[in-house]
C-alpha cells in the first residue's frame, strides 16, 4: 500500500504526457512531469513523497517536505484566513493548521512548532500546534545514557521542554546548559535519567566516562590553541564561563 504523507519507493509503470505513473504492485499514482527525472525509464524505482492535492487525490513528488506525517517541525506561516493558517511545508502544497489546532495568535512569516497528522474525519493532511497531544507517555524503548535526537519545543522556568525522537517529551535543565537554545532548534542529546514517574531528564552532553574523556580532549585542544591559558577567574561571570567553556561542555 502507498503511504500518504510518507516517502515511498515506487516503480515507474508507464509514461504519459502529464508525467509518470508509479506503482507498488497494488496501487498506482501520478508523478507530474515537472518532477520526473529526465533519465528515468520504465522499470526504474523512485523515492517519492506522496500527499493529497487540492481535490484530495494522492499525488507524488520528488521534493521532500520539512516533515512527514507523524513528525514534528518548526514551520513558517505563509497565509492566514478565516479558517486557519497555511504553513510552508517545503513542497508546492502548504500544510493547513485549523483554528481549533492553534494555541496563540499567529503572524505571517513567523515560525511555530507543529505536528503533522492525517485528520480522521476528512482524511486530509493537517498540522497542529497542540504538539503535547501527540506525545507518547511511556518511553519503553529508551534507556539511560542513550543518544537521541531533540527538537527544542518550549521554554519553562526550569529550562526547555524537548521532543525526543519525534515521540516523547523530556526536559533540559537551564543550569546545565552551556549554550543558547531557541525554540525549533534540533540537537543531539542524551537521556540523563528516566524517573520513576516516567518523566525524562535530558542532557546535551554524554553521561559517564565517555563525556569525561571527550571533554578532556577538547580542553587539551583548547589549551594548546590558547598557549595554555583559559581566560577565566574567580570574578568571571556565568555568561563568560558559558562562552569560553561552550566547546568544552558540548
Amino acid at each position: 500500500m502507498i503511504s500518504i504523507g510518507k516517502l515511498n519507493n515506487l516503480i515507474i509503470l508507464t509514461e504519459a504526457p502529464i508525467g509518470l505513473f508509479l506503482g507498488d504492485g497494488i496501487e498506482e499514482i501520478l508523478l507530474p512531469k515537472r518532477y520526473a527525472p529526465k533519465e528515468a525509464t520504465i522499470g526504474d524505482k523512485l523515492e517519492v513523497f506522496v500527499y493529497l492535492d487540492n481535490d484530495n487525490r494522492p499525488i507524488a513528488t520528488t521534493r521532500k517536505p520539512y516533515a512527514m506525517v507523524d513528525e514534528f517541525a518548526f514551520l513558517a506561516v505563509k497565509e492566514l484566513n478565516q479558517h486557519g493558517a497555511f504553513f510552508d511545508w517545503g513542497i508546492d502544497k502548504d500544510v493547513f493548521v485549523p483554528y481549533a489546532e492553534q494555541t496563540e495568535e499567529l503572524q505571517t512569516g513567523n515560525k511555530y512548532l507543529v505536528y503533522i497528522f492525517i485528520d480522521e474525519r476528512s482524511g486530509r493532511i493537517a498540522a497542529s500546534m497542540k504538539w503535547d497531544r501527540f506525545i507518547d507517555e511511556k518511553a519503553t524503548d529508551l534507556t539511560n545514557s542513550v543518544e537521541v535526537q531533540l527538537i527544542i519545543a518550549q521554554q519553562t522556568d526550569l529550562g526547555y521542554k524537548a521532543i525526543i525522537n519525534n515521540r516523547y517529551e523530556g526536559l533540559l535543565y537551564k543550569n546545565e546548559l552551556f549554550e543558547t537554545l531557541d525554540i525549533g532548534d534540533t540537537k543531539k542529546g542524551y537521556i540523563k535519567q528516566i524517573r520513576a514517574d516516567g518523566k525524562i531528564d535530558l542532557s546535551l552532553q554524554q553521561q559517564g566516562y565517555e563525556h569525561i574523556d571527550a571533554s578532556k580532549q577538547t580542553l587539551l585542544q583548547y589549551l594548546k590553541s590558547h598557549k595554555g591559558v583559559v581566560a577565566l577567574g574567580d570574578k568571571s561571570t556565568p555568561e563568560e564561563e558559558k562562552k569560553i567553556l561552550k566547546g568544552i561542555a558540548r
